[in-house]
């Protein structure tokens, strides 16, 4: 396919995504909130509930899906007009609006070119099993495969399992926003769900913009910080390798920004705000049920820096059960028992049995015992580091001599670990506590450093220790939230740059090139296929102009983006 091609595709489903959101943004806007971070916030959750809504229309019948889809579309383009035309919106407020929809545009197309850089769109989710990583199941396709049956089929039979998988054992939000889109543009080889999904996952780029715009931190520092969550092998990976679980990370993010920054003083007490964090963490869970360990550690923060009232917490249970009990209903009646991944993360069962969850979890942890199950817990925390199993890949990978053997070897290390997956980035915590020792640090940003690091401490506790345990159910990193990586690389990127920021532009910038000679080459190509020096030069032109609008991204009076407006926020 032609590039040029490949780019209006990802145009297309960037506006389809982006619709409903930006027109959510520009009404609550129009109603007074000029807060960045909320407004970024109700567009992230706006699409996502969209995405929902378009799973169960499709799932009543075709006809009612597709006319859901359009009347989506056109009344989002209505509704952004009337808001922007009914009243006269602040225009610095609308720059900064801008900024994480551009930033979204070209790390998407960054990614996609990356991918493909090597061709392989016409087996676009098989390219995308090895392209930068060992060989993945086929995750990847689930979404795909379940949307193209409620597309033809809506609530009429039970659909076919996938790999011994149910519809029911994996979330709808994903196979939702297909379905919603499948409408506008579709084909059989999958290339217009992969760069719809691409897209998606790249999601996390305006849930990040949210938080690093609320905590306040500096333009130069939230600049790096998308820079490096963008190269880095999680990002890199698991947004090309479209299995749903950046997406829901993006939705955690914008919940991230409400509860981790000075907005939860005035957040815990606005009853509507409840109501947006419960379904920003309701919409996240079903994107992926992993992201229960993001939540709780969440939970566990808010809780510290503050419980909200009993009103408060109705409000957001109210709302959690509301967006979640359509699908737990789906799950019990629908296409029982859909609690396979649940079991097996939980009590360490793979096999399919008539078991239930708590069933399951009681038995596992009876034949275990108690040394047993403190052994499991044990190793779960090892495994976090990556134990003896990362250096002995990485051990045996140098011994062969082998620079393919090497990059293989680290790609697979990042892939399954979670401290190992920073690289050479956890170098900055002994930086950090030198620095921080010697008094040199800015405070603002060493506060938002230790925050970040702190909930990834809480959330990797909670996580070691609901995990099983065993061979089948172990800590490491796609079984997790992938919240928390994501968090600890803004804790390692602040914290570096609080104390030593100009030393930690050049070790950022070190840090981002031996990642891109990490994943830029294609180990394993398609047949027949060739590097494109063109899609590699966009790639690069794309990566540059993602990193000057960060840099550049700037608030109405030309300062670093603030959260404006925070006496609303009550």
């Amino acid at each position: 396919m032609d590039l040029s091609d490949l780019l209006l595709m990802l145009l297309a489903h960037l506006a389809l995504t982006g619709l409903p959101g930006i027109a959510a943004t520009l009404l609550a806007a129009r109603k007074g909130v000029d807060q960045v971070p909320v407004l970024l916030a109700i567009g992230l959750v706006a699409s996502g509930v969209v995405g929902l809504l378009g799973f169960w229309a499709f799932y009543g019948n075709r006809v009612l899906g597709e006319t859901f889809s359009y009347f989506v579309v056109f009344g989002s383009i209505a509704l952004a007009a009337w808001s922007l035309y009914g009243k006269q919106l602040d225009r610095g407020l609308l720059k900064q609006l801008a900024t994480p929809l551009v930033l979204w545009a070209f790390g998407s197309a960054f990614l996609l070119l990356l991918g493909f850089v090597h061709a392989g769109t016409a087996t676009p989710l098989a390219t995308a099993v090895s392209r930068f990583s060992h060989a993945l199941p086929g995750d990847n396709y689930l979404p795909l495969f379940f949307a193209e049956f409620f597309f033809e089929h809506g609530h009429h039979g039970k659909p076919p399992d996938f790999a011994s998988f149910l519809a029911s054992d994996r979330p709808p939000l994903q196979i939702g926003y297909a379905l919603s889109q499948r409408s506008f543009g579709w084909d059989a080889s999958g290339l217009h769900y992969q760069v719809l999904a691409v897209a998606l996952q790249q999601l996390w780029i305006i849930g990040l913009w949210a938080l690093l715009v609320a905590a306040r931190v500096g333009r130069v520092t939230r600049a790096l910080t998308m820079l490096t969550v963008l190269v880095s092998s999680l990002a890199i990976v698991n947004g090309f390798f479209v299995w749903p679980k950046m997406l829901p990370a993006a939705m955690l993010l914008a919940a991230a920004a409400l509860v981790m920054t000075p907005l939860w003083s005035q957040v815990r007490t606005s009853l509507w705000a409840a109501a947006l964090i419960a379904a920003l963490c309701a919409v996240a869970l079903l994107g992926h049920g992993s992201s229960v360990f993001g939540v709780l550690a969440l939970g566990a923060v808010a809780l510290y820096r503050g419980a909200p009232n009993w009103r408060w917490l109705a409000v957001a249970a109210a709302v959690v059960i509301a967006l979640m009990a359509p699908w737990s209903a789906y799950q019990k009646y629908g296409d029982p028992p859909g609690n396979r991944l649940a079991k097996w993360t939980l009590a360490g069962v793979t096999e399919i049995d008539g078991r239930g969850t708590t069933e399951a979890i009681v038995d596992s942890y009876r034949e275990a015992g108690i040394d047993g199950t403190l052994h499991n817990k044990a190793e779960n925390f090892v495994a976090i580091g990556g134990g003896t199993v990362a250096t002995d890949m990485l051990d045996a990978a140098l011994r062969s001599g082998s620079l393919e053997d090497v990059v293989r070897a680290v790609r697979a290390v990042s892939f399954y670990y979670l401290l190992p997956s920073m690289g050479i980035l956890l170098a900055s915590l002994l930086v950090m506590l030198v620095g921080h020792r010697a008094g040199r640090r800015n405070s603002d940003e060493w506060s938002f450093a230790l925050a970040c690091l702190a909930t990834v401490a809480i959330g990797s506790v909670i996580w070691a220790l609901l995990s099983f345990g065993n061979e089948a159910a172990r800590t490491i990193i796609h079984v997790s939230s992938y919240l928390l990586p994501i968090l600890l690389i803004c804790g390692l990127v602040v914290g570096l740059r609080a104390v030593v920021p100009r030393f930690a532009v050049y070790f950022l910038g070190l840090n981002a090139l031996l990642s891109l000679l990490i994943y830029a080459p294609s180990l394993d190509p398609p047949p027949g296929t060739s590097y494109s020096l063109l899609a590699a030069t966009m790639a690069a032109v794309a990566l540059i102009c993602f990193g000057a609008a960060a840099l550049l991204g700037l608030d109405r009076h030309g300062e670093p983006a603030l959260a404006v407006g925070e006496a609303q926020a009550g």
